[in-house]
């Protein structure tokens, strides 16, 4: 069994060891610094941390004033909080004047469990994805999210990093990361999966239960929603004869979209399904559950791949 942490303490971590080699971060919270972990940055830093109680929308207007005096502010919160709350801000504060922001949101998806549908952020990829200047991160587990972390700060723009509440396996071997650049985690000829976050644990694991049954998976962790790894997309749809999405958010508007949007573009036709929370919102439960009930587990993506097979 591998290491298991949260994406969001390891993003922590990622802050703090980044405010030691850069004096030019300051982080700003909405009240929930010990939830969004970036208490870590505060208690090392506290001249540079700003908690701005529980006005989202205030918190993106001074992370915009921050980035245009120079500083590179990272501002956390919940994802459902940092995006559909302070939307107007985003856009107007942040992506029209392309400042360099980075909004590092916790607790997203379903996997926010028993603090339910108002709690669990489904449609934050399609709101923070559709804003021009904005990139969009979403990393695969714990090691990944530091490794983002420290790519987000070199990254000049404004950018959305969605983070997770519970502690995930750490799948990911690659210790390299470049934003937009897809990673290749299994090769297969039959299908293939292109997942994002929490999601990419489940299909590696649908990969191996496939492969028992002689079905060759290709899996492709598609960390940066924007941009997109267009010739990931392609390769998976022309080397495999079907393909998926999996992700922790609504099919509409998300990874999904942006990779059938790739698709109908191309020109390709290939049997293709989304795996994600069909248009619906969430429910209390234990995270387990809840993917079980809303098909985001390993056992489903089994199914629809053979399905679609």
């Amino acid at each position: 069994m591998t290491e298991k942490i949260a994406t969001r303490e390891a993003y922590g971590q990622a802050l703090a060891e980044l405010g030691k080699q850069h004096a030019d971060i300051v982080v700003l919270d909405a009240d929930l610094s010990c939830s969004t972990k970036t208490n870590t940055f505060a208690k090392k830093f506290p001249d540079r941390f700003f908690n701005m109680g529980v006005a989202e929308q205030n918190m993106i207007g001074w992370a915009a004033g921050l980035a245009a005096s120079g500083h590179v502010p990272f501002a956390s919160s919940f994802a459902v909080f940092a995006t559909a709350r302070a939307f107007d801000q985003l856009r107007n504060s942040v992506a029209l004047p392309g400042l360099n922001v980075k909004v590092a949101a916790s607790h997203a998806g379903l996997s926010v469990g028993p603090d339910g549908a108002s709690h669990q952020a489904i449609e934050d990829i399609a709101l923070t994805r559709l804003l021009p200047n904005f990139t969009v991160v979403v990393p695969a587990d714990g090691p990944q999210a530091g490794l983002a972390t420290r790519a987000v700060y070199a990254h000049q723009g404004p950018v959305y990093l969605r983070l997770g509440r519970p502690k995930v396996e750490s799948i990911i071997k690659d210790t390299s990361f470049t934003i937009g650049q897809a990673q290749l985690l299994r090769p297969g000829s039959d299908a293939a999966i292109i997942a994002c976050g929490t999601m990419v644990h489940e299909a590696c694991q649908a990969a191996e239960f496939l492969a028992r049954d002689n079905i060759s998976v290709r899996v492709v962790n598609m960390h940066t929603i924007k941009p997109l790894d267009a010739e990931a997309v392609l390769a998976a749809a022309r080397e495999t004869r079907v393909l998926l999405t999996a992700e922790e958010h609504s099919i509409i508007g998300g990874l999904g979209s942006a990779v059938a949007e790739t698709l109908a573009e191309a020109g390709i036709g290939i049997p293709f399904k989304r795996i994600g929370v069909n248009d619906s919102f969430g429910e209390s439960g234990e995270p387990d559950e809840l993917f079980h009930k809303f098909g985001l587990d390993a056992e489903n993506i089994v199914r629809q791949v053979k399905g679609l097979l």
